[in-house]
Formats: C-alpha cells, structure tokens, sequence
C-alpha cells in the first residue's frame, strides 16, 4: 500500500505543449530524492485545464519515466463520471498502480450522487481507485458516512483517501468505520505530521 511523500507533479508546458522532456527530468528528480509515488494530472498539475490528449500523455510518460522504480497513482479525476472512467481505463492500460479520482468539481453533487459517481467508477473500471477530498476547490465534501459506505461496499476497489478537508478527527473517524489498515493520505503538506500521528501514511 502507498505511504511516505507522494508528491503531485506539476505538468511542464514549453510554447503551448507539454514538454515532456523536462517532466521527465521532473519525474527523475523525485525519485532520486525520496518519493515513494508520483501523482500525475492531479491538482498541482492543472488536470483540468488539459485536453484529453494531453492529460493521457502526461500519465503515460511518468509510467514510462518512473519503469517501475515507485508507483504511479494517475489523477484521473473529472467532473463527467465518463470521462473519469475514461481517463481510468486509460491509466490502467498504461500501467498505473491506481487512480485518483477527486469529488466531481462545479457540479455540488449530493452525497447520494458522490456515492452514484464513485460506484460507477468502480464497477466499471478494474484499476484501484484514490478517493480524493478537497472541498475548498470541489466544494463538495466527501462526508465520512460517505466514505465508509463507499469502501465497505467496494473493498478491493476502493483502497485509499486523500483527504485535504484539514479536519484531522476524519482519519480516527474512517479507522473506525473501516478498519485501521485502510490508507490514510494528508492532502495538507502542512498537516502531515499530526495526520501520521493519528493513523494516517503519508502525504
């Protein structure tokens, strides 16, 4: 399972298209200085600004760049639940470890309609799924009902949360709910140490 820094890359652009040489000078960086995964196309990289085009290239030159050395946890996060599923079976074709897939952003679901979004994903796409919950940019919050229901109805598909709500009672709250062995990741670099002090395994 994942655990330690797994930074989100930013996604280098050069005259209007991504350069994909100097990302993968990034992707070296990081693995040469200690990360334990890569997150491409999340936030830090702008994943909602990309065509899709772009943003399967991106996940695929870090799968590439990294060949094996760390996994590689493919943001493939949207607000159209196709096309999430989309760039899901797309990273899973490239040899993604798993995707992070972040609350449908603009769209305000309800919790009913996050827990319609997130089964979908993961009835209809082998890879593992990340739930990702940022609420001060998605502005919905993936309550922690919500999250228990969701990975105690899909276990061996939803395997993980990255959790930036900055609430730190969540990771007691899913422990308990779930289990201790389910993974916690900070989405705050700041809160890190007192979220691995709470259970949590990395950021």
């Amino acid at each position: 399972m994942f655990s330690g820094s797994i930074p989100a890359l930013v996604t280098p652009f050069r005259g209007g298209t991504f350069d994909e040489s100097a990302f993968r000078r990034l992707v070296d960086w990081q693995i040469d200085n200690g990360s334990a995964a890569l997150v491409p196309c999340g936030t830090t990289g702008e994943a909602s600004t990309l065509s899709n085009a772009e943003h399967h290239r991106v996940i695929e030159v870090c799968i590439e760049q990294a060949a094996g050395r760390v996994p590689v946890i493919a943001g493939c996060g949207s607000n159209d639940t196709r096309n999430a599923a989309l760039h899901m079976n797309f990273a899973r074709k490239a040899g993604a470890a798993a995707g992070l897939c972040v609350a449908p952003y603009y769209n305000r679901p309800s919790q009913r309609g996050l827990v319609a979004h997130f089964s979908y994903l993961a009835e209809n796409c082998e890879l593992p799924i990340v739930l990702y919950n940022v609420p001060a940019r998605t502005v919905t919050d993936i309550l922690d009902d919500t999250v228990v229901e969701l990975v105690r109805k899909y276990p061996d598909r939803i395997i993980a949360i990255k959790d930036a709500s900055g609430d730190l009672s969540r990771v007691a709250d899913h422990r308990m709910g779930i289990g201790r062995d389910f993974c916690q990741l900070s989405g705050n670099d700041e809160l890190w140490l007192p979220h691995a002090a709470a259970g949590g395994r990395g950021c």
